[in-house]
């Protein structure tokens, strides 16, 4: 049996819509919090109980039966996300699962200055020590995450930002139907393994490509790093998400984004996503 965490969610949700077209819907569990939400996957066979990180013991019976285990990582930031993976990778080494699978992050290294990589590599570093066979899923960055960080270019026709650095933007989309490939196929990958689109684009190439789309001029502007802090929290951020932000800008200056990856490609059969296509689809991103 295959079990997938935060199948509620949508990355996870997406790897197992995926997974349904691939394995038979018995052979698939969710872990859940809200046994409710997920009642359109029990309504299709899928097996459906409840469990977190913060409930070992649940967490255990919701992993029962389980070869396979994909850990979603924590997107609570005021939470111990490490210790949080803990539990999860302790559940499913005590359920006798053969291989964990974790969504990390491209650019996960314990000095990074953007703190979720740090806790990645915290939680690889626990993996690695786990006696189970594992793949810790190195995901681009997420080109959603765009729409936040270009700011309001539509009505401007400028993107104002810190100094960056090349970033493979990766649709989300893509990432989920890969994690649904390697958990159903026949392909098995040790250790971390990055899952990039083809390109890594600046700032400078995101507004060339959104000038295309909209058909107008929209100018890459480069602020100073508390400058933007500034503007954002008058916009009503709140400080510490917006210092917290910056850390992406700071980890990009580092390069820590910017390798690519020919193996989502080969995952997906086709080519990835790419910021340009996300464009051509609704203008925006």
């Amino acid at each position: 049996m295959i079990v997938v965490t935060g199948a509620t969610g949508a990355l996870n949700g997406a790897t197992v819509e995926h997974l349904l077209t691939r394995v038979p819907a018995e052979r698939i569990g969710v872990s859940v919090r809200d046994v409710e939400r997920a009642r359109h996957f029990a309504d299709r066979g899928v097996r459906v109980r409840q469990g977190s990180y913060e409930d070992p013991a649940a967490l255990r019976h919701s992993f029962e039966g389980a070869e396979q285990v994909l850990l979603v990582s924590s997107n609570d930031p005021h939470a111990d996300a490490v210790a949080l993976h803990r539990a999860g990778i302790e559940a499913a080494v005590a359920a006798g699962a053969r291989r964990i699978l974790y969504t990390s992050h491209q650019g996960a290294g314990a000095d990074s200055p953007f703190p979720p990589a740090r806790d990645h590599a915290a939680t690889e570093r626990l993996l690695a020590a786990s006696g189970v066979a594992w793949t810790a899923l190195r995901n681009g960055f997420y080109a959603h995450s765009l729409a936040w960080l270009l700011g309001p270019w539509q009505r401007t026709g400028t993107i104002t930002a810190p100094a960056d650095g090349p970033v493979s933007w990766t649709d989300r989309a893509d990432a989920a139907e890969a994690a649904a490939a390697l958990l159903a196929g026949d392909r098995t990958v040790d250790g971390p393994v990055t899952l990039t689109a083809r390109q890594a684009l600046t700032f400078d190439d995101v507004a060339a490509l959104a000038s295309k789309a909209s058909g107008r001029t929209v100018t890459r502007v480069t602020t100073g790093d508390e400058a933007w802090i500034a503007a954002r929290t008058a916009a009503g951020t709140p400080e510490a998400m917006a210092r917290m932000t910056l850390t992406t800008f700071q980890a990009a200056r580092e390069g820590r984004f910017a390798a690519v990856d020919p193996l989502l490609g080969a995952l997906l059969g086709r080519e990835p996503r790419t910021v340009a296509d996300q464009f051509a689809d609704a203008g925006t991103v």
